[in-house]
């Protein structure tokens, strides 16, 4: 994949929406009865992790299909998108690809996509059908374009900054735009990251629950690097029921919450 323009122009306002900040398992989980997920909360009804971010007049991008894609996109009416960014290829952020082909019918055309060579190891792996063909033509295929990710690069002349992250023994991406990253399912990010993130002011980032997990930062891990890159803002996202939304709020410091699905708030991006 090219890098595509160099020279950057004055940044312009962007929208971040909130998609998904659950868990693979979501929340509520399937047969569990605790407090958060029985919770009348709307905040702590949490679908699998995305987000949508609209740059008006110039690209709408996706940043993971997660396993409930079509429930997302119906909730907050989106009809367009230019590209999709994957993250990495668990199964909570790949398998609603399919839903693309809805995209494909409203747009005319396929839709590039974009995530490092293991990511599309696996989808070419899970969605095979895709790449060789189904075994019975029915609903259709979803159209899409493989693009390999290995420096920034551009998407309808917005600039995207891979941040490369671990996800326990995975090497994942992360994504800045602008004044804003997402680092979702991550517990390492390595000093070149940090560099690639400094200056952010939003920051989305993985805090999967307080007791320790070989994949996911906890949450004082999570506080520990919001304090250390210091942005303005910061959301966690890909929480599990452990952290129920209010309560797990009120022991937070300040420019620090949890995320929720449906959070919308504005950014800038850097455009060519």
């Amino acid at each position: 994949m090219r890098p595509g323009p160099s020279v950057v122009k004055a940044p312009i306002p962007a929208r971040v929406t909130m998609l998904g900040t659950g868990t693979s398992h979501g929340v509520p989980m399937i047969g569990c009865h605790c407090a958060t997920c029985r919770s009348t909360d709307v905040r702590d009804r949490r679908l699998r992790p995305s987000i949508y971010i609209d740059v008006p007049e110039r690209a709408q991008i996706l940043v993971d299909t997660a396993t409930d894609l079509r429930q997302q996109v119906l909730a907050h009416d989106i009809t367009h998108v230019d590209a999709v960014l994957f993250t990495h290829a668990h199964a909570d952020h790949i398998l609603g690809l399919d839903d693309l082909r809805s995209f494909n019918r409203l747009q005319g055309g396929a839709i590039p996509c974009y995530a490092n060579e293991e990511t599309w190891t696996q989808i070419r792996r899970q969605f095979s059908y895709i790449f060789e063909g189904p075994l019975q033509p029915g609903g259709g295929v979803p159209q899409i374009s493989e693009n390999a990710v290995r420096s920034t690069f551009f998407v309808r002349g917005v600039k995207i900054v891979p941040v490369p992250l671990w996800h326990g023994k995975l090497p994942i991406l992360g994504f800045r735009l602008g004044n804003f990253a997402y680092l979702t399912d991550c517990n390492n990010i390595p000093d070149v990251s940090l560099g690639l993130i400094e200056g952010v002011d939003i920051l989305v980032l993985d805090a999967l629950r307080d007791e320790p997990h070989d994949t996911h930062f906890t949450l004082g891990e999570a506080v520990a690097i919001a304090q250390q890159v210091a942005p303005q803002q910061t959301y966690f996202t890909h929480m599990t029921h452990d952290l129920p939304h209010a309560k797990t709020n009120a022991r937070l410091p300040e420019g620090v919450e949890l995320a929720y699905d449906g959070l919308v708030f504005d950014i800038e991006v850097e455009i060519a």
